[in-house]
């Protein structure tokens, strides 16, 4: 059977602040450039789903399930969205990610393909079966 997801790949946008250089104008230039690649995407019906995402939210961690304010929009590392696209090969997603419009500002995109099942269950199931 198959999901929607089995050619899902996530494609992750680190660094919220990478505009901060940029004049309003080249802000506003960039802005319409990533509205016309995400356009573009949605028209050739690969993309899946996608969202930008608040600088800043809760953490939950640890046994006792601490809640903590955080990420923090500083960090180059912090989430600033999504796209999940449907596309037929890892090449095929990192080619779409070279095209983001904000790369050369100092956003990065971390790509990672969807896995049909969690790899933590996978390598459970295998430690079962070796030890049966």
């Amino acid at each position: 059977m198959k999901h929607d997801h089995e050619n899902g790949y996530l494609l992750l946008f680190r660094g919220t602040n990478w505009h901060r250089e940029l004049s309003t104008d080249e802000v506003r230039s960039v802005m319409g450039q990533w509205e016309s690649w995400y356009g573009g995407l949605v028209d050739a019906g690969k993309m899946i789903a996608a969202s930008p995402l608040e600088n800043e939210g809760k953490v939950v961690s640890g046994k006792n399930k601490l809640v903590a304010d955080g990420p923090f929009a500083e960090s180059k590392e912090t989430i600033g969205g999504f796209f999940m696209v449907n596309v037929g090969s890892m090449d095929e997603a990192l080619e779409i990610a070279k095209a983001c419009p904000a790369l050369p500002y100092g956003l990065t995109v971390e790509v990672r393909p969807a896995a049909e099942v969690c790899p933590s269950s996978r390598v459970a199931r295998q430690a079962a079966g070796a030890g049966g």
